[in-house]
């Protein structure tokens, strides 16, 4: 009978011994997994504030909320953030990468420690200024009449507003 308790002890030992070591192993896998998924632009290893950071930035250059490029799970009630359904997440993308290489080949742009562009040069903000549709307009439309009525010549003193000048008259006093 002592065999077996000694049996029974030393089984339950090594038993023991083996959870424990599998135990930190299933908690470092948990660590390893990604935060995030589906990121195509953004750094793999983004924090959460600097993803936030971002997020927010680009909220209130379209002027809009996180249901304008995400979609809300109606089983969960939650949003899906992985989820790619709007078209407006795959816009997104394409005009960060836009911005990115408008300003690394215009403005020298480098990225900074966590692979993100140097603030620098442009942003969504540079465009949008507030709205997630900017009207385009042409830059002749914005112009008013020329001096002078359309096709006229400049007004005297060569600038509109500026008034002229008569030359000095006689000596100096």
């Amino acid at each position: 009978m002592t065999i077996n308790k000694k049996l029974l002890a030393t089984a339950g030992l090594l038993s023991a011994v083996v959870f424990m070591a599998m135990s930190p192993a299933k908690q470092q896998q948990q660590e390893e997994k990604p935060k995030f998924t589906n990121l195509k632009v953004l750094p793999k290893d983004i924090s959460d504030k600097q993803l936030h950071d971002i997020m927010e930035e680009w909220e209130h250059a379209l002027g809009a909320r996180c249901s304008f490029c995400h979609v809300r799970n109606e089983e969960t009630k939650k949003m899906d953030w992985a989820n790619d359904a709007k078209p407006e997440k795959e816009m997104a993308r394409h005009m960060f990468k836009m911005t990115a290489a408008i300003n690394k080949k215009y403005f020298e742009a480098k990225k900074d420690s966590t692979g993100m562009m140097a603030e620098t040069g442009i942003n969504c903000n540079t465009c949008h200024r507030g709205n997630s549709h900017p009207e385009v307009v042409k830059a002749s439309a914005n112009r008013g009449p020329r001096p002078g009525g359309p096709g006229g010549p400049a007004p005297a003193g060569g600038q509109v507003g500026t008034p002229a000048t008569p030359p000095p008259s006689g000596g100096q006093k």
